[in-house]
């Protein structure tokens, strides 16, 4: 079966991770520094913090909204992502409003987006599907008329969990003026075992994150920082040295990895086009997607699928919308783009271990048709 995900481990981490063991410091240091210094100079904002996860950072990031604007508005939130995506609203004690899907892309829709901002909206967290950037500029006009007609502006948060190495308008995401949260889950495109890197927007909101990832205390206030007053509580949300050792190897593979991936999402753009039952995604020119996976909308999903899989070709939805499960149900709404899309899109293998004869073969089994 030519699989859907694969796990990308550069071979000299078992080398610097045994560098660690060895050291007899596992924990949060130096490691962790290095590969922080590292993100900040390829994101190129120097405000960046790693985390034990990316839904750690989510949460982080919406606990640093809920206690300087209130728990008792609402977060517009996209359905159609990982559950790790809008658990941390509620676990926040923050009321989720959720906003339709844009069928060209499949992030958030910025149409229903803005219908629904009102002066309780706390902050939006969106999602870059599949590391396909959502129109940042679009929605800076939408929270400025937002801003002017409600006076308040609401804090973004983009989940860019499939979007490393993706950039909008030539610039890496974290640069827009919002709080970013980025996966280094097992079989992204970096990954450092797990973990995650939040990418703040000031100095103000990066200085509180720094303290509540571990704990609230201030671990440079010298030799013993638990002497010092804690002023506010916090988390255990840093990631060790073992996972940022891991992180440091991957970079070395990252960019090779990212431009197979990209190579491969072009070559299905133009075999399958014009397929028949086959509608393919948007492309603008403004972004460079990080095709962390590769969706197409098809008819007859089941059959589609089941075709594929008697092919040795795996596919998946890859994520299930989050608004139909019993813990959502007093979130409810009618989402009528989502609800046709639901039953049409699926991802098909795109990854850096194709083979031009796997390319082949998916392509040509697709377009036999299902």
């Amino acid at each position: 079966m030519i699989p859907l995900f694969k796990v990308a481990m550069s071979e000299k981490a078992s080398a610097l991770v045994g560098e660690v063991l060895d050291s007899g410091y596992i924990g949060q240091g130096t490691k962790v520094d290095e590969l922080e210094h590292a993100l900040a100079k390829r994101l190129d904002n120097p405000r960046v913090l790693t985390v034990s996860s990316a839904t750690a950072g989510l949460h982080l990031a919406l606990h640093l909204i809920a206690t300087e604007h209130g728990r008792d508005g609402e977060v517009l939130a996209t359905p159609l992502t990982c559950t790790a995506t809008n658990w941390p609203i509620l676990a926040n004690g923050m009321k989720i409003r959720w906003v339709d899907t844009d069928p060209e892309t499949l992030n958030i829709d910025l149409d229903d987006l803005a219908r629904k901002i009102t002066p309780t909206t706390r902050a939006i967290v969106l999602v870059h599907w599949g590391g396909y950037p959502v129109d940042l500029d679009r929605l800076t006009h939408i929270l400025d008329e937002a801003e002017r007609l409600h006076g308040n502006r609401p804090q973004v948060i983009e989940d860019c969990a499939d979007a490393f190495g993706a950039t909008y308008k030539n610039a890496p995401l974290g640069n827009h003026g919002n709080i970013a949260v980025y996966s280094f889950q097992a079989v992204k495109h970096l990954t450092t075992g797990d973990g995650g890197l939040l990418v703040l927007p000031n100095d103000h909101l990066l200085e509180r994150a720094r303290l509540l990832r571990w704990y609230g205390i201030d671990r440079n206030s010298g030799p013993n920082p638990y002497q010092n007053d804690i002023t506010e509580y916090g988390f255990k949300a840093n990631m060790n040295d073992i996972n940022a050792a891991i992180g440091l190897a991957n970079l070395d593979i990252i960019d090779t990895n990212l431009a197979k991936h990209r190579e491969n999402a072009a070559y299905y753009d133009s075999e399958l086009a014009n397929t028949p039952d086959l509608e393919l995604t948007e492309r603008a020119p403004d972004r460079n997607p990080s095709f962390m996976y590769y969706t197409v909308k098809v008819k007859n999903r089941t059959a589609f699928t089941q075709h594929l899989k008697s092919n040795g070709i795996a596919t998946s939805e890859v994520h299930k919308r989050n608004d139909h499960y019993t813990t959502t149900h007093p979130y409810s709404t009618h989402l009528p783009n989502l609800d046709t899309l639901t039953h049409q899109h699926i991802s098909i293998p795109v990854g850096w271990w194709l083979t031009p004869t796997d390319l082949t073969h998916i392509s040509r089994t697709i377009k036999k048709g299902w």
